[in-house]
């Protein structure tokens, strides 16, 4: 068996599309030998979990509130657990871990690595590509989630080789469909779900409803809000308020704080899932709504077009003339709305399951893994 490390700076249960792509692919690997690699995940103290609660090694380091003092722990932490595993290849999937590894990468020069970038190159400051980049030149393998990504590496920059591998969602909670949960309304439902952040553009989700409700249709708004930080309950009340005063508040329904397991049983209840952010590097979020027969209809910023690959469901912030027509023309027309649930769930099947996401890091790793530069 091959040995793979990776490396983190967050806590892997802690909540996070980084840390649940991590999860998906070590216990895929775990628990599957035939594949022949055994994973090692490096990352700090687990907040509500113990290491034997994963079926792969976790191996915690300490942490603390100043930055520079963690980032000199980091560099300790992964030399010495690097040095005890001995592995056969790196995987490095967060960029101040990448940063971290870069103080050491050249006492471990015959371990090929790998760096999973998950966000988009612009969305990276100039003084963190001061650090990152040289370190990327020494790497065998930029992943990028998305092929706009990718685009944005090889066009922007001089690191070399870069591929794609698309994220997925969690198999555990987004497994397979179960016809008997999704529910058919009167009424169309429009789900909104994300978290009390700049990037999903909360005020502009309540301007497109407001403009969805002057045309004149009757909907329902389901919605799941997350909050993390001091101040979000108070923007939650906010956003609250403006769909209840668009609509009713008898046509809105609204959750905090969902597990994951509750956000899969959420999309079973929702028609229409409606994306507005102004950023997106990938849109796990569209991907769990295709896993359970939603229609989408998104805004077209970062990685999302090629994710939701129906050009009519897109539109613009300037523009939502498009998203407006298109949201009124599945709500108005079952059929159309049928064939779109079906369309997007084959799209989740064919390129975003678990199953294949692991399958195209094997694939990955049997290239790279063991071979000593």
């Amino acid at each position: 068996m091959k040995k793979i490390v990776y490396l983190m700076e967050y806590p892997i249960d802690l909540p996070g599309g980084v840390q649940m792509s991590t999860l998906s692919v070590c216990e895929g690997l775990a628990g599957s030998p035939g594949y022949g690699y055994t994973p090692v995940v490096i990352c700090p103290a687990l907040l509500d979990h113990k290491p034997s609660d994963y079926p792969f090694v976790i191996r915690e380091y300490p942490m603390g509130e100043n930055r520079l003092k963690n980032l000199f722990i980091r560099i300790r932490a992964f030399r010495e657990i690097i040095e005890e595993e001995a592995p056969d290849l790196i995987h490095i999937e967060m960029s101040e871990s990448l940063i971290t590894y870069g103080f050491i990468r050249k006492r471990f020069r015959d371990i090929p690595y790998i760096y999973t970038d998950r966000g988009l190159l612009f969305g990276y400051r100039k003084r963190s590509r001061v650090f990152m980049d040289p370190v990327l030149k020494d790497a065998d393998m930029l992943v990028t989630t998305t092929e706009y990504n990718k685009r944005l590496w090889t066009e922007g920059s001089d690191i070399r080789p870069v591929c794609t591998i698309p994220n997925t969602i969690s198999d555990a909670y987004f497994g397979e469909y179960e016809p008997d949960k999704r529910k058919e309304h009167e009424i169309p439902v429009i789900g909104l779900a994300g978290r009390i952040c700049i990037e999903k553009d909360w005020p502009f989700a309540c301007d497109f409803i407001d403009a969805l409700c002057e045309t004149g249709l009757i909907f329902k708004v389901d919605i799941v809000l997350s909050t993390f930080e001091k101040g979000d309950e108070e923007q939650v009340d906010i956003i609250l308020n403006r769909l209840k005063k668009a609509i009713g508040g008898e046509r809105v329904e609204s959750h905090l704080n969902y597990t994951q397991q509750q956000m899969a049983e959420f999309y079973y209840d929702v028609d229409i899932f409606l994306m507005t952010s102004q950023f997106e590097s990938f849109g796990k979020a569209a991907v769990e709504a295709m896993s359970r027969k939603c229609a989408v209809v998104s805004t077209a910023v970062g990685g999302l077009p090629e994710v939701i690959g129906l050009p009519g469901n897109l539109y613009t912030k300037d523009n939502i003339s498009n998203g407006i027509e298109c949201v009124k023309e599945l709500a108005g027309d079952k059929e159309k709305l049928d064939g779109q649930r079906e369309f997007f769930y084959r799209r989740y099947l064919d390129n975003y399951t678990e199953d294949k996401y692991i399958e195209r890091h094997v694939k990955l790793y049997n290239e790279y893994a063991g071979k000593r530069k």
